[in-house]
């Protein structure tokens, strides 16, 4: 079995970069454009190819604004050049974001944000790529041992900003299987539990995202050795990540990860179908 890391995870982060003046200050001068073009976070998103959602984590500073968006917004905002002035510190930041996260989570930070195909299965909680910026706020602040709030307002932002890799273009193909019970933890509490579940229907329904509930009743279970990633590079074999109380591992050994393959395909069979699965969702959205 081949393993790129196997170290113990640190308690804290990496040490601030200092972007976040950056992004803070980029995305208020990008939500004051916007609102003088009068365009809704809907509308300029869709001229730039993200949802409003991500647009307004651009502009709340707690997502990175890729230079393209920029460039783009200079032009449809009729900034004039304003916005361009930023591009090159821009591209300094996200060269920073790469290697932000701490040693042992860089090479899998890597991998998920060039990756062809992202399959995850969980059975304890959302998985990031899906989580609400109040959803991830509730899991790291209660997360133990406890850390200061600076350390967990960062965790957060690095957090949503990785989930730019599920809009990015060519769009990766991507699938999930949750456990039901991962529907039911009500992380944070109700109304958190009910905007996280509104937030796997809204990322459902996109085209390369597809989204399955193993059910709680279901007969048997083929992996009972927890949550995994899987990933396939673009030009590499593909690749499993497993995180158990703070041990990762990103295995590369081709028959341990066929092996994983394997259970998770056996899971998408068991799981309900994506239509069904929605239902499901939405049904407990009901019962809030």
């Amino acid at each position: 079995m081949a393993y790129v890391t196997d170290e113990r995870r640190p308690e804290t982060p990496a040490e601030a970069d200092g972007t976040t003046g950056l992004l803070t200050a980029l995305g208020k001068m990008l939500k004051l454009l916007r609102e003088r073009a009068g365009l809704t976070q809907k509308d300029f998103g869709e001229k730039v190819g993200y949802g409003p959602d991500a647009i307004s984590a651009m502009e709340r500073g707690v997502r990175t604004i890729r230079p393209e968006v920029v460039e783009k917004a200079d032009e449809l905002l009729n900034a004039g050049g304003l916005l361009l002035q930023a591009v090159p510190e821009l591209r300094e930041a996200m060269a920073k974001v790469r290697t932000r996260h701490p040693e042992w989570y860089r090479s899998y930070a890597a991998l998920e944000a060039d990756a062809a195909e992202l399959h995850f299965y969980a059975n304890q909680g959302v998985p990031g790529l899906l989580q609400t910026r109040e959803y991830a706020l509730a899991v790291f602040s209660h997360r133990r041992p406890l850390v200061d709030e600076e350390t967990v307002e960062k965790r957060v932002a690095d957090r949503l900003d990785r989930q730019q890799v599920l809009e990015r273009k060519p769009a990766p193909v991507v699938s999930y299987v949750l456990e039901e019970a991962v529907l039911d933890r009500r992380i944070g509490g109700r109304r958190i539990q009910r905007e996280q579940l509104e937030q796997l229907l809204r990322i459902g329904h996109m085209r390369n995202v597809v989204i399955q509930v193993l059910p709680s009743s279901a007969f048997g279970h083929p992996n009972m050795d927890g949550a995994f990633n899987l990933l396939t590079p673009m030009k590499h074999p593909q690749v499993a990540y497993v995180e158990v109380q703070g041990y990762p591992r990103l295995i590369t050994d081709l028959l341990e990860v066929r092996r994983i393959a394997e259970r998770y395909g056996i899971m998408r069979a068991m799981a309900h179908p994506p239509g069904e699965s929605r239902e499901l969702i939405e049904k407990k959205l009901e019962e809030l």
